[in-house]
């Protein structure tokens, strides 16, 4: 796939005797989103922290806007992910922090801004993000919703090419959840950025995909649509829609049109 800023190639991942991911192969497209699926322990927050470095594969190759990063040092790793922005399932807010300073964080620690600079770059994603006149509160004061928005707002200071959702509605309910997607579709359109989600908030959570990679016994299937989900062969795969699909699929303009 010529358009692809990440690519997965014979990659094989293991823990002990268990092979995680056995000469996985797949490509996630620039500025798309991309919905990483599977059971428990299939292998999909491994496959995020393959992408991020945390972990090393055995062997094949990870590209990253078509550089290697399996056989980078420290160094390169480093400036590498600069390219990603991550939200993580609790949002990892700093709770000695204010939410301004919590947003702050990377470019105090990442660039040589002067601080009237970042004051401005702040408040104005912050506003962009529903979350005006927050700035002074600390994470203890904010309801899940809005840790989720700080969380992503302080994933975007650094402008990333790619950001990584680990399963971001993790505790919030349906209705909530539902304002959630609806943030990562707005903000996913506006900034440009290549967009990677785990999630077991299935089949919700297709409606944001416009490819579904779907791990099963370290095997994966992709699918250009998750309207080509239903439609498989595969007994696996068919097995999968049983048992998180359900009989009918509410496809994404349903409940994103616009």
């Amino acid at each position: 796939m010529s358009d692809a800023i990440i690519q997965f190639v014979d990659v094989v991942k293991s823990f002990g005797t268990q092979r995680i991911l056995d000469r996985v192969n797949f490509s996630i497209p620039t500025g798309k989103t991309t919905v990483i699926a599977g059971g428990s322990g299939q292998g999909k927050s491994v496959t995020l922290k393959l992408i991020l470095g945390l972990l090393k594969a055995e062997s094949g190759k990870i590209l990253v806007d078509g550089v290697d990063i399996t056989g980078v040092g420290r160094k390169e790793m480093n400036r590498m992910r600069t390219y990603f922005g991550v939200l993580f399932q609790g949002a990892a807010l700093l709770d000695s922090l204010s939410v301004f300073d919590n947003v702050a964080l990377p470019l105090v620690e990442r660039t040589s801004l002067a601080g009237s600079e970042i004051r401005e770059r702040v408040l104005g994603t912050l506003d962009q993000l529903g979350l005006a006149g927050s700035e002074d509160k600390f994470p203890a004061q904010l309801s899940g919703g809005m840790k989720k928005r700080v969380g992503l707002a302080r994933a975007l200071q650094l402008q990333p090419k790619i950001m990584l959702f680990d399963e971001p509605t993790t505790g919030l309910d349906p209705e909530k959840s539902m304002e959630i997607y609806q943030l990562f579709h707005r903000t996913q359109q506006q900034f440009g950025y290549t967009s990677v989600i785990v999630s077991h908030d299935i089949p919700k959570i297709f409606n944001l995909a416009d490819q579904v990679v779907i791990l099963n016994r370290g095997k994966v299937n992709a699918f250009a649509s998750p309207e080509d989900i239903p439609r498989s062969e595969d007994p696996d795969i068919k097995e999968f829609v049983k048992k998180t699909m359900g009989d009918v699929y509410l496809s994404r303009e349903m409940e994103y049109a616009p």
